[in-house]
């Protein structure tokens, strides 16, 4: 029952702790929640907050603003794309909307959808910021 106490509360105090962590990367996710977990909860309490944390730390980081800067200043294209599908940011585009890449960043690439600018992923398609 004790061990059942204090893994909750490790759990409790990763996910916490782990909004913090949300804009950093996967590995510090994981060992910021780790940190937090091994100071609530000793080595299982290190065990649960590092997989919590790394969950939260796989966050889509958000682009630069220069990226953004240009997605937002782009010409809108001539033909209006909608979608019955809600745009949310860490789900992929769907495959009828063309992107375009961001020329000066290609890990980028933007699509205008529904009247609402998108910055994706150009690989999985997968958004990563609407801009309003």
């Amino acid at each position: 029952m004790f061990h059942k106490v204090i893994v909750s509360a490790a759990v409790s105090a990763a996910l916490m702790s782990g909004v913090a962590f949300a804009q950093s990367s996967t590995v510090n996710g994981a060992a910021g929640g780790a940190v937090t977990g091994a100071i609530v909860g000793g080595p299982v309490g290190a065990a649960v907050g590092g997989v919590a944390g790394a969950v939260v730390g796989a966050a889509i980081d958000p682009p630069p603003q220069k990226v953004v800067t240009y997605v937002r200043e782009a010409p809108a294209p001539t033909t209006r794309i909608v979608v019955k599908e809600k745009v949310v940011v860490g789900q992929p585009l769907p495959k009828t909307v063309v992107v375009t890449p961001v020329p000066e960043n290609p890990k980028y690439a933007y699509a205008v959808v529904n009247d609402e600018r998108v910055i994706v992923e150009p690989s999985s398609r997968k958004v990563i910021q609407v801009i309003n």
